[in-house]
């Protein structure tokens, strides 16, 4: 198993970014009230050890799938020169589109978030009604065309489509250019080589009422360079799916590729789930009409044995690259479940090569098992990365830089400034915002990797009374979470104890599932274990040994088929009070 030690270095941008809320939006200065109900983590280790990377050979000149393990879905990629970038989606955490760099296409590094301004997009929690979490920033498409970086992307029930812009991928980015003539989800863009420019998108088909369940349409329009504004009439380039006489289900995610002289048109079918699929249609005028593939689709898992060992499934959303031989490679997403279609670790990213045959582009031929282990490309190696993206591995933050690294989530975009990095350790504010809230919670956390894998962390909080409670936290969406907190309760005691919120019609703080007494008021280490479809609660105290608060506790609960949504489990920090 790799081990590695976490050294962070940020570009200056984030570094702003943590001292203070940018744009216009008020900020708090902590540095008065941070001696009340303030919960102070030292350090926050992760642990990964799926058994699938032990039990799989790998050479040196191979590479591990996903090439991003956990919850990095809707995964798109460009090249510019001699360099790869990848972008997902995260919906309503912020900061949000984390954009990845490689130039061997395996080992990727991330070096920005497109979103990284509270004030670029509003997922809302003013007063307890933010969105969804699997709403927000969906399937977002990067592109670099002649220096200039763009993504098309969706906010869904947040105002619609927009276009980013940057001259470095790392950022800054640009406020968004919104869309309002495009309705629709999954916009993307194509640059001929003429000049001009294309966005295709998802939306309702050209019929009054759609057919069937699931009936969409992929349009496309010339849009201005300068300002992405329509400057031609929409035109459909595919109604339904490649068969439609079979009712094919959400067509999506488009993609237009130039080679030779055919145009290739790429979108996922199907669904996000066990059906999901990529297919393909081509036409030799941009704007066709579009012929699709004999032996579409050009790749599945749906006709795979649902018994086979260590399945991969729900595999799609491929986006297309070139690398500087001429060899083309696609990203994907797809999920690893532990059980039936139970995964808790969302949607995950994928390499696989590209191949070619009669005229027609084949990412995985029909019947073959989704791959753990191919050959690297032939590449230049990418520097190591900071923090490892594939594989299994341990990585502890000491917390001990000016700001935290890019990879750490909260929970919608907060405008205030309730947590700092101060000597060694991240400080976060109560707040009474809480896990179930919808809100903004005090919450700060890094995405569950493995299948098996433990978050856990050392934390020293005193809390005042009853409703005051730190801790740590394996959050799937606001309905569906674990938390193991310290908390006093009614006689004042200080305690630890772990609370479950499975479903709407729970309480939003969750029931009540163990508690465990408190022999001291100092530091305590908890850890939460994921054991597939199974987790463990556990804390120590200084100087004791560890304490099996809750075992067992039913993982499906955090898994997207329960749950619902887009997104996977977060290990997070947080606390919260209930005091206005």
């Amino acid at each position: 198993m790799k081990h590695t030690k976490h050294f962070l270095v940020v570009p200056m941008m984030a570094l702003a970014l943590a001292l203070t809320a940018c744009g216009d939006d008020q900020t708090r200065d902590m540095s008065t009230d941070l001696e009340l109900n303030v919960a102070r983590f030292d350090w926050m280790r992760y642990e990964g050890e799926d058994p699938v990377y032990k039990n799989v050979p790998k050479n040196e000149g191979q590479y591990f799938n996903p090439i991003l393990t956990g919850f990095y879905p809707d995964p798109s990629i460009t090249r510019a020169g001699d360099k790869f970038y990848i972008v997902t989606s995260t919906f309503t955490y912020f900061p949000g589109l984390p954009i990845f760099e490689s130039t061997d296409l395996v080992n990727w590094t991330q070096i920005g978030n497109a979103i990284d301004r509270p004030g670029m997009l509003d997922f809302g929690g003013q007063n307890k009604n933010g969105l969804a979490i699997s709403r927000g920033v969906f399937a977002p498409v990067i592109k670099e065309h002649a220096g200039i970086y763009y993504i098309a992307n969706t906010c869904v029930d947040c105002r619609g489509n927009f276009i980013l812009t940057a001259k470095n991928p790392a950022g800054p980015w640009s406020d968004p250019v919104w869309l309002p003539e495009i309705g629709g989800i999954d916009p993307s863009l194509f640059f001929d080589e003429d000049g001009k420019v294309y966005l295709m998108n998802n939306d309702a088909p050209p019929e009054a009422e759609p057919l069937y369940s699931g009936h969409r349409a992929i349009w496309m329009r010339e849009i201005d360079p300068l300002t992405f504004q329509s400057i031609s009439e929409p035109v459909v380039l595919i109604n339904g799916g490649v068969r439609r006489e079979e009712k094919p289900i959400w067509i999506e995610g488009p993609s237009i590729y130039k080679k030779g002289d055919w145009y290739y048109l790429s979108a996922a079918e199907g669904g996000t789930a066990e059906e999901h699929s990529q297919v393909v249609l081509r036409s030799k005028s941009v704007l066709g009409p579009y012929a699709a593939y004999e032996h579409n689709p050009i790749m599945t898992q749906r006709d795979m044995p649902r018994d086979r060992a260590n399945p991969v499934t729900s595999i799609g959303h491929a986006a297309f690259v070139t690398d500087n031989s001429g060899q083309w490679w696609a990203s994907l997403l797809g999920v690893r479940p532990y059980e039936g279609d139970f995964y808790n670790t969302g949607r995950e990213t994928f390499l696989l090569p590209v191949t070619w045959k009669d005229g027609w582009p084949i990412i995985l031929e029909s019947g073959v098992e989704m791959p753990y282990v191919l050959d690297k490309p032939d590449l230049p190696p990418s520097m190591p990365s900071r923090m490892p993206m594939s594989g299994n591995f341990t990585i502890q933050e000491d917390f001990n830089a000016d700001a935290l690294d890019l990879y750490w989530l909260k929970i919608r975009s907060a405008r205030t400034d309730w947590y700092r990095l101060n000597a060694g350790a991240l400080e976060l504010q109560a707040r009474t915002d809480g896990l179930g809230d919808f809100g903004h919670p005090s919450f700060i956390g890094r995405r569950q990797q493995h299948t098996y894998a433990s978050a856990s962390t050392r934390l020293a909080f005193n809390p005042q009374k009853r409703g005051d409670e730190a801790g740590l936290s394996a959050f799937q969406n606001d309905n569906f979470y674990y938390a193991l907190g310290i908390t006093r309760n009614d006689a004042g005691e200080r305690i630890v104890h772990v609370r479950k919120r499975a479903g709407r019609d729970d309480p939003a703080k969750g029931q009540l599932l163990a508690t465990g007494p408190l022999k001291t008021d100092g530091h305590i280490v908890l850890k939460i274990t994921a054991k597939g479809g199974a987790y463990d609660f556990s804390y120590k105290e200084e100087g004791r040994d560890w304490v099996m608060l809750y075992e067992d506790a039913d993982g499906k609960t955090l898994s997207t088929r329960t749950a619902g949504g887009f997104v996977g489990t977060i290990f997070g920090m947080y606390v919260v009070t209930d005091q206005q």
